[in-house]
């Protein structure tokens, strides 16, 4: 840590807590922060966005999704998944491209869909503060990404203020979203003395399918026997999730232990834009943390241990019964029940189970080299096994001697002895030149140990569907005859530095290079069968994915300078970021030429497709502007202007291809206005056309749009309400990185047949329609 002004407060940042009695009132919430005179100098780089206090509270009333709560940090877009799990875009890179830490822990998502991704662990109401660091990110925040890092703290522990007594405080919320009927609450409180802590913080969140601003299908029927859905409602987006997290802390001198077991019990969450929808997911995690100030500088040490059990199959809006017999009748008879004559003709639905573990160690320890330099080292282990199944449900996928719905002996194994192991070492060196000149350089080595284990498909003895089956034992066996262990050696360099001209102008810029291995899914999926492969997809694009063993890890290299132009007290603002990504060996994809794809899938630009993942290289370059400035002050109130603007470009430099959901050009105004306990704002959000589409997948292309939302807010010591209104003039629009819509019919087909009355390739997946939003807060 470094800190400015003079040398006597740089002094200060440096003294053990153990000595004067300054750690007490160092700590009254946390060890993180140590409380002197003078100013904190932000070590290199400062993030694109960080989100807390009073601006992540205007956010929770409108959104369920954490993730959602980064839609204002610059170079940040959202890839739209289920209603509380949408996956963070950073500068045109999604999914496991972007680290995200939860309270210092690298989670995954356990799915082959990415249901689950890290953030869709924590309820927004949990959240204390987010930071996003873009593109060049700090070794020290993480490695096994190229796209930058994310982290989400959760509420830290508190504790009673000396002399005070026992503290008990907390606070309890609800919300009401209008449009698909979404409500909610959460509670958190705290029992704590001067050393002890003990706190809880729970949430629940529930919502039926949304609306969008008017007609954008010209089909009603879900391929479910008397269920229908009108042609603005939008299938599949409801869900149901639950969040729990207990925590207990002790604090003694500059000494803190704490640790938190977390439980998610989600009963379903539906999703647009995937074949197939979450059933149940339950995930238990343990974290233990230790931080200690010592004379020499900082030691934080964390052990964390992670299972999901996760499963997927039809939600109520998706074709449930497939077979020749199936829905011939009311509730799906004569398929239903399953048994007697139905078997060999009946598939009750596709199950898909999940399950993971995740176990980790992280050491770190700052080391004060003196008033101006700062060293960082590290070390970090993480162990992760998964494996992913899918028992039969019915006609062909059993050997007819042992039929039994949901035998795993049966399985296809779509994974099986899934293994990812990490282990990183790194260093890290802040100094402090002079008051104008700061700099960072890290270096990080990283081994990544991939592996799985022999895999199988449905029914070998094929009964009746000889093609179909044949050719998952050719891949089966082909992939079980394969050397399948890899091992990546991964090193990552970041040079980053800040010059500061005068008291209004800034430059931060530097270069890095960061690498990611390929995940289990990209490298160990292996059916080349287009029921089968589409329902491998963590993109929403409606296609069929089949991994490659071969892979190499995608390594960027990225050019990045922010141009930080401001007044002296910083009410005025404009940052300028250009960047410039060149990735070696980027994961894209070519359409699938096993014998198992058609002819077709080589060459149709106006259906669904097999694909398999390939490396290739890509170049991404863009811009993110972002200000503010005051308007003025009368009686009314005091007024102000900001806004942002993003703009990025990605091309597949081996085939010339764009590369996928690159969001295009958009900007956002807000006028905004505070007068005593009011806080209110006008939004207004601009999106271009999205033109530039990749072909190998067939991306739909978007319309441009505008949208208006409304929001307000009144504070009183202990209350607060929040309220407003999303798409003021119910606009009907496609979410330009929402994908296709597949949220309805009969989804295990690739492409459906011809006249079957539901989904088909060509729909995006719409935004939501005019919704009323209101939340509280009370605070004891």
């Amino acid at each position: 840590m470094q800190f400015a002004k003079t040398p006597v407060a740089l002094a200060i940042a440096c003294i053990l807590p153990h000595a004067a009695g300054a750690q007490d009132a160092a700590i009254n919430r946390t060890l993180d922060e140590i409380v002197v005179s003078g100013a904190r100098i932000e070590p290199t780089p400062l993030p694109a966005g960080r989100i807390d206090g009073d601006v992540l509270t205007q956010l929770r009333a409108g959104t369920s999704d954490t993730a959602g709560l980064l839609a204002d940090v610059p170079g940040v877009n959202l890839q739209g998944a289920g209603g509380t799990s949408s996956l963070p875009v950073i500068n045109g890179l999604a999914g496991d491209r972007v680290r995200t830490k939860v309270d210092g822990m690298d989670l995954i998502a356990a799915c082959p869909n990415h249901m689950n991704p890290p953030l869709s662990y924590v309820d927004p109401s949990a959240v204390e503060s987010l930071k996003v660091y873009a593109g060049i990110s700090p070794v020290s925040a993480g490695g096994d990404s190229i796209a930058g890092t994310i982290v989400a703290k959760t509420k830290e522990p508190r504790f009673a203020a000396p002399g005070d007594g026992p503290l008990f405080a907390g606070e309890v919320g609800a919300f009401y979203r209008s449009n698909g009927n979404a409500y909610g609450g959460n509670v958190n409180a705290t029992l704590a003395t001067e050393s002890l802590s003990l706190s809880y913080t729970g949430a629940s969140a529930q919502a039926d399918n949304y609306k969008a601003g008017g007609r954008f299908k010209n089909y009603t029927a879900t391929g479910v026997p008397g269920h229908t859905l009108a042609r603005d409602e939008v299938g599949s987006t409801a869900y149901e999730t639950r969040n729990h997290t207990l925590g207990l802390a002790w604090k003694d001198g500059g000494h803190l232990v704490e640790a938190k077991v977390g439980i998610q019990d989600l009963p379903f969450q539906n999703y647009p834009n995937q074949r197939m929808d979450m059933t149940d997911n339950d995930q238990l995690r343990f974290n233990l943390r230790y931080l200690g100030r010592y004379d020499w500088g900082a030691l934080e040490a964390r052990a964390w241990h992670e299972t999901v059990e996760h499963k997927m199959d039809f939600g109520d809006d998706k074709r449930f019964w497939y077979g020749t017999l199936s829905n011939a009748g009311v509730n799906g008879a004569p398929c239903a029940p399953l048994s007697g004559t139905a078997p060999n003709t009946c598939a009750a639905g596709m199950p898909m189970e999940t399950e993971s573990r995740n176990d980790g160690l992280a050491l770190k320890a700052d080391i004060d080299l003196g008033t101006q330099d700062l060293l960082r080292v590290g070390s970090e282990l993480q162990r992760y096994r998964l494996d992913d199944w899918w028992p039969p449900s019915g006609g062909g996928m059993w050997s007819p001697a042992t039929l039994y719905y949901g035998q795993k002996e049966q399985s296809f194994w779509n994974i099986r002895d899934g293994r990812r192991d990490r282990a990183a070492l790194f260093g890290e060196w802040e100094a402090t030149h002079n008051a104008r000149w700061m700099t960072t350089l890290g270096i990080r080595y990283e081994r990544v140990t991939s592996d799985a284990g022999d895999v199988r498909g449905y029914n070998p003895n094929t009964n009746g569907m000889a093609p179909m089956f044949n050719n998952q034992q050719l891949d089966a066996a082909a992939f079980n005859a394969r050397e399948r262990k890899r091992t990546d050696h991964n090193w990552d360099l970041a040079a980053i530095a800040r010059h500061t001209a005068d008291a209004t102008r800034d430059i931060e810029f530097g270069f890095a290079r960061k690498v990611r291995s390929p995940n289990l899914y990209e490298r160990y999926t292996w059916s080349t069968w287009s029921m089968a492969a589409v329902m491998n997809n963590f993109v929403g694009d409606g296609n069929g994915y089949v991994g490659d063993v071969d892979l190499k890890p995608e390594k960027a290299h990225t050019l990045s300078a922010t141009f930080d132009l401001h007044s002296a007290n910083r009410d005025r603002e404009l940052k300028i970021t250009p960047f410039y990504t060149y990735v070696t060996d980027y994961i894209d994809t070519v359409r699938c030429r096993s014998s198992a794809c058609t002819a077709a899938n080589a060459t149709t630009t106006n259906q669904f497709v097999v694909l398999q993942y390939a490396n290739h290289d890509a170049r991404l370059f863009g811009l993110d502007l972002a200000g503010r400035m005051p308007l003025g002050q009368t009686g009314l109130g005091e007024f102000g202007l900001k806004g942002q603007l993003n703009y990025t470009d990605g091309k597949n430099r081996d085939t010339g291809d764009d590369l996928y959901n690159i969001m295009p050009l958009n900007a956002k105004l807000t006028l905004t206005h505070k007068t005593g306990g009011w806080d209110s704002g006008v939004e207004l959000i601009m999106v271009k056309a999205k033109d530039k589409v990749s072909d190998v997948r067939n991306e739909v292309k978007t319309d441009g749009y505008s949208l208006v939302n409304l929001r307000s807010s009144y504070a009183w010591k202990t209350v607060r309400v929040d309220f407003g209104v999303e798409n003021l003039f119910d606009r009907n629009y496609d979410l330009p990185l929402g994908g296709a819509y597949t949220g309805q019919g009969r989804t295990m087909s690739l492409n459906p047949p011809a006249g079957d009355g539901m989904f088909g390739w060509g729909t995006a997946v719409p935004g939501l329609g005019r919704s009323f939003y209101a939340g509280v807060n009370y605070k004891f």
